[in-house]
């Protein structure tokens, strides 16, 4: 291991990196879309050539342009070559059915095609989409597969804000790459030390003399990065995961985590022919982050090799812009208001979420791995039922000596409190990911509403990929109200469960059942039976192949849907 992590610190240090124009994805409209997962080659250590995964084309993937109220198809098509290169895409923070929305249950096999459709029902934000396979999302998207959705609506477009892409209004999608000793991306390291935007080492643009919109995206596996430019040049945030923000937000420096987006704006005007830096200033990181000096958050506990990295606890550039002479039209004042703001409505039910080590230790406690409520992810377990057009608080609580950036699937939330304080101003709007610090909770309200399925979950989970392939990840349902029954009959259990095939189950509840009713995971029901008026009955399964299986169990109107899981 020692010899490894010493020949990756030579990668970087026996190569001199030239400057290179930072790639620019080519942008797609709709309504309909058509996407090619390929293997690929990219040359990011100079005279070497690495094989990577993009969309069509070597690396990442083209940046799709929609409408809010636009009906869309994308068309996947998985042509990865390689042995068990099964894939998925996942439209990060789109507001969508579960069956449209690329979890780790919707798999596209190779050489075959997935085609989801839904109607655009965000606000104008910046989205992005990558792969979210059970155990291969780290990899996947750190050979390149991810891309940037961008969403337009009208409250948008009235405002005088830049939207020439490529020209005034920039997508950049930050990351960094650990290589091995054969220069494959390597993944499950602490080794990351080469910075890239947009799949670019050591990048340049020029940029005219107005008012630029950066997409900010961080598309890293693990590492957080702290935003800002040379000369502490102020910048505007105007939005963030989800949206737009009521009005800009003036800072210096912003924490960019793992799967997070933000918009901001940085006036160029008068600078035509200087230059000037953006950079990670990781020196200035709290405890508790990946990325900081010391990662842990409480004072102890390692990471193996994370001393060995030079990105950690120290200052990177990202990106070098040179200023041009302004367009024709340059947008060229920072709005004084974008937005209505948005309001915590009220809610009806609260979700308590513990993120923790999945066994004791202080290495554990920043290394890992992690769980989610004390149970690591599992294809077949349905791990909460959340009734439809409800408004529920969730509460995210980190017993780990580490920050996590918790995600949420089927749409956006808004942070109500980071530990009882309320959020930072750039995080008023909607979003999908919160930053979480060790040893604090975060609470927020999210609405459920306009799709429903009893058997295809969403997902949420820590959006460090690592993290999340080694099991911090649960899933949820959205099931119509006729689904869900009262909280009495919410107490129902099925033991044992995981049950063998063919084997004896006892269901029970606090309240009388009427019936009950075997499904499997395509809504097929296998058997049936009365209860008539019992708090308990015994169950005989049939012999079923192993895999994940529901009881609906009945109470007049009502019905609750609990997961079975034969092994």
């Amino acid at each position: 291991m020692k010899q490894i992590l010493f020949v990756l610190l030579l990668i970087n240090a026996a190569f001199v990196f030239s400057q290179n124009p930072l790639l620019i994805p080519p942008v797609l409209y709709g309504p309909e879309f058509n996407l090619n997962v390929q293997n690929g080659t990219v040359e990011f250590i100079p005279g070497i050539v690495t094989p990577t995964y993009g969309i069509n084309g070597d690396i990442l993937g083209p940046t799709l342009m929609v409408n809010e109220g636009d009906v869309i198809t994308v068309n996947v098509t998985n042509n990865l070559t390689g042995t068990g290169n099964s894939t998925t895409m996942h439209w990060h923070g789109f507001h969508l059915s579960a069956e449209d929305d690329g979890g780790p249950h919707q798999i596209i096999e190779q050489g075959a095609t997935w085609s989801p459709s839904w109607e655009v029902m965000n606000d104008a934000a910046t989205l992005w989409y990558h792969p979210h396979g059970d155990g291969k999302t780290d990899l996947q998207v750190a050979r390149g597969l991810a891309g940037f959705f961008i969403v337009r609506d009208m409250e948008e477009t009235l405002l005088d804000l830049p939207r020439s892409y490529g020209i005034d209004d920039i997508p950049l999608a930050i990351q960094t790459k650990a290589f091995d000793v054969l220069n494959q991306i390597a993944i499950a390291t602490e080794m990351d030390t080469l910075p890239m935007v947009n799949a670019t080492v050591d990048p340049y643009i020029e940029l005219p003399a107005q008012v630029i919109r950066l997409r900010l995206l961080n598309g890293a596996s693990m590492r957080t990065f702290y935003i800002g430019f040379t000369n502490d040049m102020p910048f505007y945030v105007i939005a963030g995961d989800g949206g737009l923000l009521s009005e800009p937000v003036e800072h210096t420096r912003l924490i960019l985590p793992p799967g997070e987006r933000y918009e901001i704006l940085i006036d160029l005007s008068g600078m035509e022919g200087q230059s000037l830096m953006m950079r990670s200033f990781a020196s200035e990181f709290p405890d508790g982050i990946y990325g900081a000096a010391n990662p842990s958050g409480m004072g102890m506990g390692t990471i193996m090799g994370y001393d060995a990295n030079p990105l950690n606890g120290a200052d990177f550039d990202l990106l070098q812009i040179t200023v041009g002479a302004p367009t024709a039209s340059p947008v060229t004042a920072i709005p004084a208001s974008l937005i209505a703001p948005k309001t915590i409505p009220a809610y009806t039910n609260t979700r308590y979420f513990t993120l923790e080590p999945e066994t004791m230790g202080m290495d554990n406690m920043v290394m890992g791995p992690f769980v989610i409520n004390g149970v690591s992810f599992n294809m077949d377990v349905i791990n909460e039922v959340v009734p439809i057009n409800t408004i529920e608080k969730w509460r995210i609580t980190n017993n780990t000596h580490i920050s996590h950036p918790f995600h949420i699937h089927e749409g956006q939330f808004l942070i109500d409190n980071i530990n009882g304080m309320a959020p930072d101003a750039v995080d008023a709007a909607f979003q999908d990911v919160v930053f979480i610090p060790p040893g604090q909770f975060a609470e927020v309200i999210k609405t459920f509403e306009d799709f429903a399925d009893d058997m295809v979950p969403y997902m949420y989970h820590c959006h460090m990929l690592h993290h999340e392939d080694d099991g911090m990840m649960g899933s949820f349902t959205v099931v119509a109200q006729d689904a869900v029954v009262d909280p009495e009959l919410a107490n129902c259990q099925i033991y044992p469960n995981p049950a063998a095939s063919g084997a004896s189950l006892i269901l029970s509840s606090t309240v009388p059942m009427d019936a009950w009713r075997l499904y499997n995971t395509l809504g097929e029901m296998i058997s049936t039976a009365q209860v008539t008026g019992s708090t308990a009955t015994q169950i005989r399964l049939p012999e079923l192949p192993a895999g994940a299986y529901y009881i609906a169990v009945s109470v007049g109107e009502y019905t609750a849907m609990l997961p079975l899981v034969l092994q």
